[in-house]
């Protein structure tokens, strides 16, 4: 068993692994620790904890110390610091006429580098405006080029359900998102409704995905025939995930009666299986029709949806990794 300290640098950050050697940091502690990117000052997460040796990627960096209070003084003058700095970057950005947005500055502990993030719509020949900003700050400059989702989270705001993004205040890692899991959740599939404020898919669709999963393999597909425990067999017309409750059509005759039953109480063939995009969808259905004008106006708007919904799940597969650089 090895112990290790997690470490965040920013808010809302990925979490790094350190060895604590035998300080004892407590949760929410600062600590300077040496990165990849230099010395820097972040904060405990978690506590000092024990795990398996082949659960940690060695070489373990070390805490050089726990951060005093001049280590903290200091931590606060550098993100003063940061404001005057991305003043003058935008300045700059300005006098040199880029076609670039300015999101962030970010000071390493030492001063001994600058990162600005920007994003843009393509690539961005930013030497001389390197030049110009290291003449002023008379340190390294390092300008990294971000997506929205980075955007988002750096800039923070509230989301629909009213409550801060959850990329700005707890998320660490981005995780991929699909459409499949807005249908697994039996949502609207309008790209407007189960998009996030970076124009994204939301990625809090990836909350419930398990819990929806479950319940929905305990559930027959709507059209199933199920049977009742008093012999009747009927269509299923609807599912209500949540209170798993199946609504089933019976005909008898010319007359047909809805019923509403606990799944419990029903027998079918599991398992309703979960849908997996196929390529070339929107093609497929264009050669299945036999007439292009049968198309009515409710199925070229719902292909529209689904034409935009693939655009953005190809887009965050795209942007994928973070654009922050590596701290380990």
């Amino acid at each position: 068993m090895i112990k290790i300290i997690g470490v965040r640098f920013r808010d809302a950050g990925k979490v790094y692994y350190f060895d604590p050697k035998s300080y004892e940091i407590k949760s929410g502690g600062h600590v300077i620790v040496e990165t990849a990117r230099g010395i820097e000052y972040g904060t405990a997460v978690g506590g000092v904890r024990e795990v398996e040796d082949d659960k940690v990627v060695q070489p373990l960096k070390e805490v050089i110390r726990i951060a005093t209070e001049e280590d903290d003084a200091r931590a606060r003058r550098n993100h003063e610091r940061e404001k005057e700095a991305m003043r003058v970057c935008r300045e700059k950005i300005q006098k040199h006429g880029l076609e670039m947005k300015l999101i962030d500055a970010e000071y390493t502990f030492d001063n001994n580098k600058i990162l600005f993030y920007f994003t843009a719509d393509g690539r961005i020949d930013f030497r001389e405006l390197v030049k110009d900003l290291a003449s002023v700050f008379r340190t390294r400059i390092e300008l990294r080029q971000v997506g929205v989702r980075d955007e988002t989270r750096l800039l923070g705001g509230i989301g629909t359900c009213g409550r801060v993004l959850c990329c700005h205040s707890y998320l660490p890692e981005f995780e991929p998102v699909s459409i499949r899991m807005a249908k697994e959740q039996n949502l609207s599939l309008n790209p407007t409704k189960i998009s996030g404020i970076c124009g994204r898919l939301m990625c809090c669709l990836k909350n419930e995905e398990e819990t929806y999963e479950y319940l929905n393999s305990r559930l027959p597909s709507q059209g199933d025939t199920v049977t009742t425990t008093d012999g009747r067999k009927g269509n299923v017309q609807s599912v209500n995930v949540l209170r798993q409750r199946v609504k089933v059509i019976f005909e008898e005759g010319e007359e047909k009666e809805l019923e509403e039953f606990d799944v419990a109480d029903l027998q079918f063939h599991p398992r309703r299986r979960r849908e997996k995009p196929q390529k070339n969808s929107h093609k497929n259905r264009e050669k299945g029709s036999g007439n292009g004008n049968s198309h009515s106006h409710a199925a070229d708007a719902q292909s529209e949806e689904e034409k935009e919904l693939r655009e953005l799940e190809e887009l965050d597969h795209k942007e994928g990794k973070s654009g922050k650089p590596r701290r380990n």
